[in-house]
């Protein structure tokens, strides 16, 4: 399943290379006002044909809307976002993933996130763990790329509490929660980042924590979550206090911190 993901991820990321690097980037606004591009479209439709082998139904962003009627006993799920910072991707500043990410009983087992610009990528699951690999897009084996993949968290030389936040989302809350850190730690540092990079880098262990006090979906965070908590972190949700869950009635997560 996992190489699977993987595939699937890396064939997305060759397609919107393609237009990524083409002249015009044309995009359409959708109705809760995000932008949507032909390269979310082309990568949902990679994505879907490479996980319609594993027979498990699959949950995409840019996917028809599934009733929570149809989907509330499903053990197994696929949560996808095709291109997960489509503002990103337009500004052409690199900061945008795909995310594919295998739910079981509500919880990510398996999370894949390829930044397509850089080459990185990121996996995990429950049985090997987090790791983190750079992909030559011309010349890769799934199986060696696996298998020389660096564990994650990385080691870290600066030791300066840092937190990661939104490149678009800094909000009045956000803001009040850094004064608390400085006021607890001291010197902090703080790194924006566009897209589940903001997870990635708390897994990889470049970030201490990730607060997200605005709205994200299901898709935007599920693989990622993944990648946190098999590399030792925690994403957890405001209100209940637990770990987040997936295949929700509710598809808007709550606020959260990854720490």
């Amino acid at each position: 399943m996992l190489k699977i993901a993987i595939t699937a991820a890396l064939d997305a990321g060759k397609e919107i290379l393609k237009i990524y690097h083409s002249e015009d980037l044309k995009f359409e606004t959708k109705v809760d006002n995000s932008p949507l591009t032909i390269a979310d479209k082309a990568s949902h439709n990679i994505i879907i044909s490479v996980l319609k082998k594993t027979g498990i139904p699959v949950l995409s962003e840019e996917g028809k809307a599934i009733s929570y009627k149809e989907r509330k006993d499903w053990k197994q799920l696929w949560i996808v976002d095709p291109i997960d910072g489509t503002k990103e991707f337009i500004k052409r500043n690199g900061e945008f993933t795909v995310n594919i990410a295998l739910i079981e009983n509500q919880k990510p087992i398996i999370g894949v996130i390829f930044v397509p610009v850089s080459g990185e990528l990121y996996f995990s699951s429950k049985e090997l763990g987090a790791f983190k690999a750079v992909v030559d897009l011309n010349a890769f084996d799934i199986k060696t790329l696996i298998s020389r993949a660096n564990k994650l968290p990385l080691q870290r030389k600066d030791k300066t509490f840092t937190i990661v936040a939104s490149r678009s989302h800094m909000n009045p809350e956000t803001e009040s929660y850094l004064q608390e850190l400085r006021i607890a730690h001291g010197e902090v540092n703080l790194i924006s980042k566009g897209s589940s990079l903001k997870l990635c880098l708390v897994a990889e262990g470049q970030a201490d924590c990730y607060p997200r006090f605005a709205p994200t979906m299901e898709w935007d965070t599920a693989a990622g979550q993944a990648i946190c908590m098999f590399s030792g972190f925690e994403v957890i949700d405001f209100i209940t206090k637990e770990p987040m869950i997936y295949n929700r009635e509710e598809l808007l997560n709550n606020w959260f911190l990854v720490k």
